[in-house]
């Protein structure tokens, strides 16, 4: 596919769920591909490759998951369960006309494609996971090994009511911090923005409140691409290099020397190559 100049679409996608805030790019018949976020973003985190996608002929659509879009903003943390998640991205894959299609995602958006891929696999063309490993690589590596289980404390931590004040005191000062530096300024911005307003960082804590998958999800069968940066604070190389083991279909491991958690932003142009390819192939 060559590439040209696309703009940025905003959609309202309408399910049973309520409304997803979205954005898009790209032929309304070209090959579908849905991006998913992760905490602290949302889909405007993709802008770069929705965009690119789009202008090599692909639709690529982001959006704004459960709790992040205001017309989906359940109050209880139950509501934010995995099954629940992976039911959004069917609903808004059903919405588009999407019968089958190329999954992406990063950080929780990853944990959510890992599942779909496994519970769904003959809705998917591709999966590519960013950041986050395979869920039961991730589980083991909690248990086995003392780097990773450290790493992970925070998801505890988070699950308390005081959080949302500890990350949103001094503008947000706590919940800049976490974006090491590596994120543009204007998105971070935008980011504190949207979490700022009345309960939205509520139901983004949610997602943690609710629990985690693990030794449930079994090994996936879709050609699946996973990225993993060297840099990551969250997730270390156990849980990274383990993943292989839970992918019995076309697998492809790339290792970022020198890249932090915040892939898709820090280095947009080899991620979105990285996408493009493995969708190619």
């Amino acid at each position: 596919m060559g590439t040209r100049i696309t703009v940025i679409e905003q959609l309202g996608v309408e399910t049973a769920e309520g409304v997803f805030d979205a954005i898009a790019a790209g032929p309304a018949d070209g090959r579908p591909v849905l991006f998913l976020h992760g905490f602290p973003e949302a889909a405007v985190q993709w802008e770069h490759q929705v965009a690119v996608l789009g202008g090599q002929g692909y639709r690529a659509v982001a959006f704004d998951q459960r709790g992040y879009s205001p017309g989906v903003r359940p109050d209880h943390h139950r509501e934010y369960g995995m099954d629940s998640l992976v039911g959004d991205v069917l609903a808004v894959a059903d919405a588009l006309g999407w019968s089958c299609f190329d999954l992406v995602g990063h950080d929780w958006g990853a944990a959510v494609a890992w599942c779909a891929a496994h519970e769904h696999p003959g809705r998917l063309r591709t999966l590519t996971a960013v950041s986050t490993p395979h869920p039961r690589a991730f589980a083991d590596a909690v248990e086995s090994d003392e780097d990773q289980h450290l790493r992970s404390r925070y998801m505890t931590e988070w699950r308390s009511t005081s959080t949302e004040q500890r990350m949103l005191a001094d503008d947000a000062a706590a919940l800049r911090r976490m974006f090491e530096w590596q994120v543009p300024p204007s998105k971070v911005d935008e980011y504190v923005r949207r979490l700022s307003e009345p309960g939205a960082l509520t139901a983004a804590l949610n997602w943690y409140r609710a629990g985690r998958p693990g030794k449930g999800i079994g090994r996936v069968t879709v050609p699946t691409l996973y990225v993993w940066s060297t840099e990551d604070v969250a997730f270390g190389s156990t849980a990274a290099f383990g993943t292989a083991e839970w992918v019995s279909g076309p697998y492809r491991f790339e290792m970022l020397e020198d890249v932090s958690h915040w892939v898709p932003e820090q280095v947009p142009e080899v991620l979105t190559a990285l996408i493009a390819e493995h969708l190619g192939t």
